[in-house]
């Protein structure tokens, strides 16, 4: 690939004005120039490999995870109850959870509340987190049948097929900044399409993960509790936010046929819920509010041509019928894989289903969305870069051969990555234990770090504030960082197992590449943010 600038155009006023935005806090928290390149990941590793899971708060999935180390994780069992109570639209507290997938309402569950004042006349369920493993478990038939067919509700039990799946929880850019109303994460059930099961929560030591994690010879790991999600919303812009540390910038905005500007009411609200009514004429569209005064992209007030909700690319595999983005500048907006390879680091993003969808034959459940470097133009079809998007079964090849590059991206396919609607958390939770397994036993596992997080938080409710929410130290910006998300580091090499509480978000990825290897930021917040350095060392047992 040719040299890139790291900015141009519009690109450099956006970065100029963003850059005196950005507030700091934390250990490792640094604005100079990446050092010079060393010879291994953070000082030690030959290999890295990123798995990226799908929709699942801290809260939701690992809140009950223990100590570890003799080190106490931060769950559930810490939510004070100014951050755990949920609260109406009008301020007041619920009584109870309404609740819509059909599987939870009552009936079929026992009621055990009313709440008539808010619109909820019977519920099982009190205004705290339960476990959702009570109600629906694993072995549930609530998943949808055939694989991809819309359940907006559920799926009732004995109609689907076995995996407990529950419904699909909104997952917005605005709507996520409503719910966590400044820090007191109070609002997720009212600002959700869902309700009462944004509070669900999975019995965290009955997860494939755990189980294995805590079995006879399983490999040392750190949990990091305080990891945030990139940006505020869904899956497409924190994936952007993964490789590249940005929204894209959509030139065509606003134009027929293409993306258009949210429009949010005086709460910031693009739309109406169940158990919320918006003030105003509103919008729920792809992109950022238009700014007032006509600035076609402000990255400091987070409005503009920014595209913040999903969108699809305009190089093939892609969901025809929706609307798309053109081809990303790599020259003005470059993202790692391009600063990996004008360095000569060898890299690839693995997706599951990948060859079957550029075959045009994609699995009912592939997520042209979930592939971030396809909206790049260096990996379009013919371009060098293309080489780079590879499928799942080459990293398990790759992985049993010994021949990892240096840097792997690891994206499961649908069924397979824990996605709320149309997946389970056991059945991604199995599929991540085999990945996990695959780089742990193969022959480069003394020398590989493996890095588990999930993309956002799926709708789903945690008690830590962001930073930027209230008075939340760390890096922030008017996209995020979002709700606190499930991360593990892990590493046949690591001495011992602990907590890291460092305040990182989604970008800590990039910058621990970025330094690693003396590469120039590609985005903004990752010339701030923690790296993942002190996780790294708690491994080690050097800390």
């Amino acid at each position: 690939m040719r040299t890139r600038r790291v900015v141009s155009g519009i690109a450099s006023a956006v970065l100029a004005a963003a850059i005196t935005m950005v507030a700091t806090g934390g250990e490792g928290a640094t604005g100079a120039a990446p050092p010079a390149k060393p010879p291994r990941i953070a000082g030690h590793f030959k290999q890295v490999v990123v798995i990226y899971q799908e929709n699942h708060s801290f809260d939701n999935l690992y809140g009950a995870w223990g100590d570890v180390g003799g080190e106490h994780v931060d769950g559930t069992a810490d939510a004070p109850a100014a951050r755990t109570l949920q609260v109406a639209q009008d301020g007041s507290t619920y009584a109870c959870l309404r609740q819509n997938d059909v599987n939870l309402t009552s009936p079929p569950l026992t009621s055990i509340c009313s709440d008539p004042a808010h619109g909820t006349p019977a519920s099982a369920f009190s205004n705290d987190p339960f476990t959702i493993d009570d109600h629906i478990a694993p072995t549930d038939t609530t998943c949808p049948k055939p694989p991809g067919a819309s359940a907006p509700f559920g799926v009732p039990k004995g109609s689907g097929l076995e995996g407990g799946c529950t419904r699909d929880l909104v997952h917005r850019f605005y709507q996520e900044q409503y719910q966590l109303n400044g820090g007191q994460q109070n609002r997720y059930v009212t600002g959700s399409d869902a309700v009462g099961l944004t509070m669900g929560t999975y019995d965290t030591t009955k997860l494939p993960v755990y189980r294995y994690l805590h079995r006879k010879g399983a490999p040392k790991y750190v949990v990091a509790d305080r990891f945030f999600q990139g940006a505020f919303g869904g899956s497409f812009l924190n994936h952007q936010w993964l490789i590249a540390g940005r929204a894209p910038l959509d030139p065509t905005a606003g134009t027929p046929g293409h993306t258009q500007y949210s429009k949010v009411d005086t709460n910031g609200m693009p739309t109406s819920y169940p158990q919320y009514t918006a003030t105003g004429a509103v919008a729920d569209n792809a992109l950022t509010v238009a700014c007032p005064d006509g600035n076609p992209a402000d990255y400091q007030h987070a409005c503009g041509n920014f595209a913040v909700n999903t969108v699809q690319p305009a190089s093939p595999p892609a969901r025809p019928g929706q609307v798309s983005i053109p081809l990303i500048d790599d020259d003005a907006y470059p993202n790692i894989g391009d600063r990996l390879s004008d360095a000569g680091i060898s890299w690839n993003w693995y997706s599951g289903g990948w060859d079957d969808a550029v075959a045009g034959n994609p699995g009912a459940l592939f997520q042209y969305h979930h592939q971030p470097f396809n909206y790049f133009a260096d990996y379009a079809p013919g371009q060098p870069g293309r080489a780079h998007l590879q499928d799942e079964d080459d990293f398990f090849d790759a992985a049993e051969a010994g021949t990892l590059p240096t840097v792997s991206f690891v994206k499961p396919y649908g069924a397979e990555n824990e996605h709320p609607g149309y997946a389970s958390a056991a059945d991604g939770s199995s599929h991540l234990v085999r990945l996990l397994d695959a780089i742990l036993t193969g022959p480069q596992a003394g020398n590989t770090l493996v890095i588990v997080t999930y993309d956002e938080f799926g709708g789903q409710w945690d008690h830590v504030p962001p930073p930027g929410q209230g008075d939340s130290p760390g890096a922030h910006d008017a996209f995020g960082p979002g709700t606190r998300i499930p991360a593990l580091l892990l590493a046949r090499s690591f001495t011992r197992s602990g907590v890291d509480h460092t305040v990182l978000d989604t970008t800590s990825i990039i910058a621990t590449l970025e330094r690693s290897f003396g590469l120039a930021p590609v985005g903004i917040r990752d010339t701030a943010v923690n790296d993942l350095t002190s996780a790294i060392r708690i491994g080690r047992g050097k800390h």
